[in-house]
């Protein structure tokens, strides 16, 4: 089983750089057009070349820690009702219709 170990890596390695350059938005990929990228991992994945070289240089680089505290709204992320001031306005709107009838 052992060793099978290296060559499941390897392919755990090129599906994630595969689909993580698929997924990653045009605007995102750095250094070549998203399609270069895209045949570099394919041919180059069975030696690591090019899942390497995508998750080095092809991608832009993110932080991986959580951002803690909520978010503004309008930032694009997912902001929780209780934090999110359009949603509170649109209960006490509500909340004020159905007072007044």
């Amino acid at each position: 089983m052992t060793r099978y170990l290296p060559i499941l890596l390897v392919l755990a390695l090129w599906t994630y750089a595969f689909i993580d350059c698929l997924t990653t938005p045009e605007d995102k990929v750095r250094h070549l057009p998203k399609v270069a990228w895209v045949l570099i991992v394919l041919l180059f994945g069975t030696v690591l070349i090019g899942p390497v070289a995508w998750l080095i240089a092809g991608r832009e680089r993110g932080g991986f820690a959580p951002r803690l505290g909520p978010r503004p709204a309008g930032s694009g992320g997912f902001v929780a009702p209780d934090d999110n001031p359009e949603f509170l306005r649109s209960l006490e709107k509500k909340r004020d219709e159905d007072d007044t009838h």
